[in-house]
């Protein structure tokens, strides 16, 4: 039935001037889910893959066994899980068990000592066929906990991210401190349809876990995507997520003027925000209907598939200069939050590629975006790290991967200012 999502849009500006030449129109677009499936809960099927290795001693490894047991304290009884631990070799420490064992699971994990090197492919592995042998109906998640670089086996890491994808399960990678390789665990959450977190203490991890549980059990909207159909004159430039992390979704063609941006799985009761940049061919003065936004998705435990939703995209154009002067300012501080984003991420692209001149003037535009913005500390950070980029032709460890996740998570719901 629909009503289990809403749509709402707001435009950057307002009113666009009768120009002479095209112009951009940034569009953000708010998935709101309704009370209609506050109820709904997904089952859910974890598998924690947890690096136990020599570096793990101390804080580490006490935070990341108290955060199983919080983790464990969040899966109902129906849910299950299984933990694979690894160094050098991979043991599974607790098989496909259900979460209603959580004790006797807890007195396992609290038994974890740390010893030895690192080696991710084959605890993976052995996480992945645990996840294989619960009956399909449920929501799989892996997740995969690691403070070090992973034995010479990073192709087998990689092939078995494609495998994951392929058979659904996201992986949600961890690199605690700032010895892992940020390159490899991008590589497996992105391969995987996955995300992957810089966790800075080891205290992280706690909140970390729990809210892998809590996204999964929340992730009741399935097969979810955004088609974008415009007008002649109207072409699309980029379709960004903004919430809960900036990412850049891109688009497939799916006709003439129409576009399709992939969205996978919404939670419950998370609102999931979209910005579309479109650029606008020259029109006269008048209110005009530009496109239309439609959301498809399935609710599989409400027995819903293929159901809509829908929102006109509409445009004002007027040769009163006064209204074009009009902004909205929640939007064109995610606009400058995204250009910021955009700077910082093709800055590191160019650190790659050799060009530290390029990369220098690209996070210093970045800085200039974020001090706009707010996001005062972070800016800091990269001001840093251009210092350092430019007298030393290299960024700290930390700054980098400070850059690389912290600037995905620089647009916040409370930037909306509108009422929950």
């Amino acid at each position: 039935m629909p009503g289990e999502i809403q749509l709402r849009q707001t435009l950057a500006r307002p009113y666009l001037p009768a120009a002479q030449t095209p112009q951009v129109a940034y569009v953000l677009i708010e998935i709101i889910p309704t009370q209609v499936t506050a109820n709904v809960q997904m089952p859910v099927n974890v598998a924690f893959v947890l690096d136990r290795s020599g570096s793990m001693r101390g804080n580490k490894l006490r935070a990341m066994q108290h955060a199983v047991g919080l983790a464990l304290d969040r899966l109902n009884d129906n849910d299950t899980v299984s933990i694979t631990i690894f160094n050098h070799e991979t043991a599974v420490l607790v098989p496909t068990t259900p979460a209603s064992e959580r004790r006797r699971i807890m007195r396992l994990v609290d038994g974890i000592k740390d010893e030895g090197g690192t080696k991710i492919s084959r605890a993976m592995y052995a996480g992945l066929t645990e996840l294989a042998r619960v009956p399909r109906g449920g929501l799989s998640r892996l997740v995969l906990l690691t403070d070090g670089e992973t034995d010479k086996d990073e192709a087998d890491c990689l092939a078995l991210a494609d495998q994951a994808g392929t058979n659904g399960v996201p992986i949600t990678a961890f690199g605690v401190g700032n010895e892992w390789n940020d390159k490899l665990l991008t590589g497996i959450a992105q391969r995987s349809g996955g995300e992957v977190e810089h966790l800075v203490r080891p205290e992280e991890i706690e909140d970390n876990f729990q809210q892998v549980v809590h996204q999964a059990q929340s992730a009741v909207f399935q097969n979810t995507s955004a088609t974008v159909r415009l007008v002649g004159g109207v072409t699309p430039r980029a379709a960004w997520q903004v919430v809960p992390l900036i990412k850049n979704l891109g688009y497939k063609p799916l006709a003439d003027r129409a576009v399709v941006v992939p969205l996978e799985q919404l939670e419950k009761d998370t609102r999931r925000v979209l910005l579309l940049e479109l650029m606008v061919e020259p029109r006269a003065a008048g209110q005009y209907r530009i496109g239309q936004i439609e959301v498809t998705y399935d609710i599989p435990l409400l027995n819903i598939h293929d159901e809509k939703e829908k929102a006109d995209l509409v445009l004002t154009i007027t040769t009163d200069q006064a209204l074009t002067q009009q902004l909205n300012p929640q939007v064109m501080n995610i606009v400058e939050k995204v250009t910021a984003f955009k700077l910082q991420t093709r800055a590191l692209d160019d650190i790659e590629a050799g060009n530290i001149a390029g990369a220098t003037q690209k996070l210093q535009g970045a800085v200039t975006r974020l001090l706009n913005s707010g996001e005062t500390e972070l800016a800091q950070t990269v001001q840093r790290e251009a210092s350092n980029l430019q007298q030393q032709g290299q960024l700290t460890s930390e700054g980098a991967k400070t850059i690389r996740f912290g600037a995905r998570k620089t647009v916040r719901l409370s930037d909306l200012d509108l009422p929950k």
